[in-house]
């Protein structure tokens, strides 16, 4: 397991439910490593997700490298970035369709043509990922 939050409505739930947690974490022989292990945080980075009590949001840092990301030359690097891109589709409106010329790319036996279709699919992926809304999780 790498990541898990324990959460609560106020600081002695939290800390109950994290009682219960690492009880668990005991009776399993789940061994965790301190060094990655943080407490009583407001917010916090969970599988490239920015949580906070304003909800959950792509992280800052990834905007960066995302905006200066160039268009991938080979069927190779666009199977990796449709698989990064695809870890967060759940925050881009019509995903699938956006993504359709750049699938069409990864079938067999067709020629790697990265035309205009492909590079509006592209830059919208691009632009979508880096003005993600902020989602807020349901009471």
């Amino acid at each position: 397991m790498d990541d898990f939050s324990v959460f609560g409505d106020s600081f002695q739930p939290c800390l109950d439910n994290l009682e219960v947690v690492l009880a668990r974490c005991e009776e399993t022989n789940l061994v965790l490593n301190w060094e990655k292990c943080h407490f009583i945080v407001t917010e916090g980075i969970v599988l490239g997700h920015k949580i906070s009590k304003a909800g959950l949001e792509i992280d800052e840092a990834k905007i960066d490298v995302i905006t200066k990301l160039p268009p991938p030359s080979n069927v190779k690097a666009l199977q990796s970035f449709l698989g990064h891109v695809g870890f967060s589709q759940r925050f881009i409106k019509g995903f699938s369709q956006i993504t359709r010329p750049l699938s069409a790319l990864l079938e067999a036996n067709r020629h790697y043509d990265f035309n205009e279709d492909c590079c509006n699919a592209f830059e919208t992926l691009k632009y979508a990922l880096t003005t993600a809304l902020v989602l807020i999780a349901p009471d």
